[in-house]
């Protein structure tokens, strides 16, 4: 399934989310755990696919993490405990004092999850993570590892996100969904923001080289990432692409609400992208990419796997989540001149 030219050439009202990296940078220049992860080349693969060069934003070992949503929950609670406490020192008596009654409640696939809980043991607020049955054991050991509770939920990512929602309304808990919807649009928006420093290393490093990407291929379950790259992308970097946000053919929410020109429900069955396996997509990250993104796609789970084993060939070990951008190059064929970005967002260990 594929939608071309999909972007639109009136911009109604600003995103609804800064792209502008500057606050979550000065975040992490003071965690002792952040460094730019790395741009790796792979030319043998890029020639084998018949292009010119092929880069990959490798965040298969972020932040210890292992993945690139360690930018996005941390920063969230780092801005909205700052907010609350009035005072930019974290670490500070009265930030830990209101932290403590903090009470951080948030679905996730795996990875937000596991962001959430950081955050909350960093600052000494309490994390709930709301798992649902599908995802790995792993990442619930990993979660509880934090000192964060973890709460299964028999039903669908979806069906997990409709628990925490209610338990945040009748506990007075603090929702930090990464998805976003009517009337809930502040707490996703710093998540995005957080993930613009990834698309702001890659900018620094293609200032510095003049090797700007022609291409750059984005995943998407929710669509805050790609949201938020493509955002960067638009105002801030010297050399335009075409941007490709990439879905699994089981749940191509983003790709079916451009289509209808609203927000609209993608059923399917459970795809092996778990990460990216979204019934429903983000308002704030639709609204951004009905104007940032050139093309939808979607691939296949058995592309997608293949995909993985490309990578994990050059030395990159990624899940089908991490490699469905790959899929999707292998699919469109761009050509000798083409220059491409991707992003392994996960390392093999999420799964």
């Amino acid at each position: 399934m594929k939608l071309e030219n999909a972007r639109t050439n009136t911009v109604s009202a600003p995103r609804l989310f800064r792209s502008e990296p500057d606050r979550p940078m000065a975040m992490l220049r003071q965690c002792p755990a952040y460094q730019a992860t790395p741009l790796r080349q792979l030319p043998e693969l890029g020639e084998e696919l018949g292009i010119g060069t092929l880069t990959v934003k490798d965040e298969t070992q972020r932040m210890r993490l292992g993945s690139f949503k360690a930018l996005g929950g941390v920063f969230a609670m780092a801005q909205m405990l700052q907010d609350a406490s009035g005072t930019t020192d974290l670490t500070s008596r009265q930030a830990r004092k209101i932290a403590g009654e903090m009470t951080f409640i948030t679905a996730s696939a795996g990875n937000h999850g596991l962001s959430v809980a950081a955050g909350a043991r960093i600052f000494g607020a309490r994390g709930l993570i709301v798992l649902s049955s599908s995802v790995p054991e792993g990442f619930a050991e990993r979660i509880r590892q934090t000192g964060s509770y973890v709460v299964r939920v028999d039903g669908s990512y979806e069906d997990s996100v409709q628990y925490a929602i209610d338990a945040a309304e009748e506990n007075g808990w603090l929702l930090l969904a990464d998805g976003s919807w009517e009337g809930y649009t502040e707490r996703p928006a710093l998540i995005m923001e957080g993930y613009t420093v990834l698309a702001e290393e890659c900018r620094q490093d293609f200032e510095r080289t003049g090797d700007w990407p022609t291409h750059v291929f984005l995943q998407a379950g929710v669509g805050g990432l790609a949201g938020a790259v493509a955002a960067h992308v638009r105002d801030h970097w010297t050399v335009q692409p075409k941007i490709i946000v990439v879905e699994p053919a089981a749940a191509p929410c983003l790709l079916k609400s451009v289509e209808a020109g609203r927000l609209t429900r993608a059923d399917g069955p459970e795809s092996n992208m778990g990460r990216l396996d979204c019934k429903d997509a983000s308002l704030i990250a639709f609204d951004a990419l009905c104007r940032d993104a050139d093309t939808f796609v979607t691939v296949s789970d058995a592309e997608a796997e293949e995909a993985a084993r490309l990578f994990a060939a050059q030395g990159i070990a990624t899940t089908p989540s991490g490699a469905a951008p790959l899929a999707a190059l292998k699919n469109m064929q761009p050509g000798p001149t083409a220059n491409c970005l991707l992003i392994a967002t996960e390392g093999l260990e999420q799964a």
